[in-house]
């Protein structure tokens, strides 16, 4: 019956990943909570004591007109607007800020420190991502069925000599390699000596970025003190493209090379085990009757001299 199969898929397999799913989550939010929460509890005292050193420096404030400031500082921030330096900071909207800005809303990363803040730009928006999204998806979706396409003839490898076999798993691993220091460990590097940051926080930054999570805590090309040229964010939006392009390879090539070393490896071991047998050892498990092997009276031809004929 359709119930009974649907009851039986719901027991046997989506109980029980929903189970570990709803656990991966408990476990996450425990562990933030343990390594987040006195930080914040830090930052948020240690910002509560500069607002009242700084009403004691300047009699003149009051709590209300501090507060109406920090209201001020706040839109600016969540419009876009850097609140550090003064109005000769680059523009958000020029042609590689904008560049950039369409990238991540097509990826799906959406740092969130800056958006539309007009209402022809908000619908715009809508409308670009409804065509942007799905055309995204449709590229990476192409560049990996084409690589699926050229693994079809790597899968048929076992008709090939061990020589071929085992340049075929150093070329993969060659590959590998040199795309990840390309795209995960050059540009982390870049963007720390650009932005100031050190490299761990530039790696987290192309982490974030390249899984789409984005947060917005580290974006590139926002530091009003810094003079980037003009195609900065621009490069950084073709790295983000570049760097999806890449994760849509290499998804089905890690199982892979996987795969293969592992037959390697059995192989290796089993020509290991051949070869400790001595040549002209007699074989194991006795003699040939106790294998089974039936003797015949043809295996052993008789003269007629010895029957005495």
């Amino acid at each position: 019956m359709p119930n009974a199969g649907l009851c039986s898929c719901w027991g046997g397999r989506v109980l029980p990943l929903l189970l570990v799913y709803v656990c991966y989550l408990l476990l996450g939010a425990t562990i933030f909570q343990l390594l987040e929460r006195q930080a914040e509890a830090q930052s948020r005292y240690h910002f509560q004591l500069e607002k009242l050193r700084f009403l004691e420096n300047y009699t003149c404030l009051d709590q209300w007109a501090l507060e109406q400031f920090v209201q001020v500082i706040m839109e600016a921030w969540v419009k876009g607007v850097n609140p550090k330096g003064n109005s000769t900071n680059p523009s958000n909207w020029d042609f590689g800020s904008s560049f950039f800005f369409a990238g991540t809303v097509v990826t799906t990363i959406g740092y969130g420190n800056l958006a539309p803040s007009t209402e022809a730009g908000q619908v715009f928006c809508v409308f670009y991502a409804l065509l942007g999204i799905p055309l995204n998806v449709i590229f990476l979706n192409h560049l990996g069925t084409g690589l699926r396409a050229h693994l079809a003839t790597i899968e048929r490898w076992e008709d090939r000599p061990r020589r071929s076999q085992v340049l075929q798993v150093l070329g993969l691993a060659l590959f590998l390699t040199l795309g990840t220091l390309v795209i995960l460990i050059f540009p982390p590097m870049v963007f720390s000596h650009v932005e100031g940051w050190s490299f761990s926080e530039g790696f987290y930054f192309a982490f974030i970025t390249l899984s789409t999570i984005g947060f917005g805590d580290y974006v590139v090309g926002t530091d009003p003190s810094k003079h980037y040229i003009s195609v900065y964010r621009s490069l950084a939006a073709i790295w983000i493209l570049l760097g999806l392009a890449w994760l849509a390879l290499i998804l089905p090539l890690g199982p892979l090379l996987l795969h293969r070393c592992c037959q390697l490896w059995l192989l290796s071991l089993r020509q290991g085990c051949g070869a400790k047998e001595a040549p002209g050892r007699r074989p194991r498990g006795g003699s040939t009757a106790a294998r089974g092997v039936q003797v015949t009276p043809q295996d052993f031809p008789i003269s007629k001299r010895g029957l005495g004929s």
